[in-house]
């Protein structure tokens, strides 16, 4: 069988990032490894109790693997948000919206329902976006 085991988002700076998955979205560091040999970080967190799954914080590269103009294009798009999304599940999206609020967590938009669920959305300081569910049960006989 094969399965997901981490996904990965652009970071502008990997301790500005970890601080805001871990201090501020309360997960926990899966792995901080430096490899001297490239002066490359491999840095890995994902949330607690759900120890199969982490996202790697990859700084946006520079050369070798992208010339100077391709890494700032870069940069400007993950700034933008898109960089891709990222979908976390809550069992109570009003009561986590409540609580990351509290941590200094800068919500789009406040919950509202949806045709799937309850959901929000968020970003990470590199512009990363995160949509924040409540997934409801729903018929799909009934027609909306």
């Amino acid at each position: 069988m094969i399965r997901i085991a981490n996904a990965q988002f652009w970071v502008h700076d990997q301790d500005d990032a970890l601080r805001f998955y871990t201090k501020m979205l309360g997960w926990e560091v899966r792995a901080d490894v430096t490899m001297d040999a490239w002066n490359f970080r491999w840095l890995s967190v994902g949330p607690g109790g759900q120890d199969d799954v982490g996202l790697i914080l990859m700084p946006i590269p520079g050369p070798p693997m992208l010339d100077p103009d391709s890494s700032a294009a870069l940069a400007e798009l993950v700034a933008k948000g898109a960089g891709g999304t990222l979908f976390l599940e809550t069992n109570d999206c009003q009561a986590s919206y409540d609580e990351l609020s509290a941590r200094g967590i800068q919500f789009n938009d406040p919950p509202a329902r949806q045709p799937y669920g309850i959901d929000t959305s968020f970003r990470d300081p590199s512009g990363n976006n995160i949509r924040l569910t409540q997934v409801l049960d729903f018929d799909p006989n009934r027609s909306s």
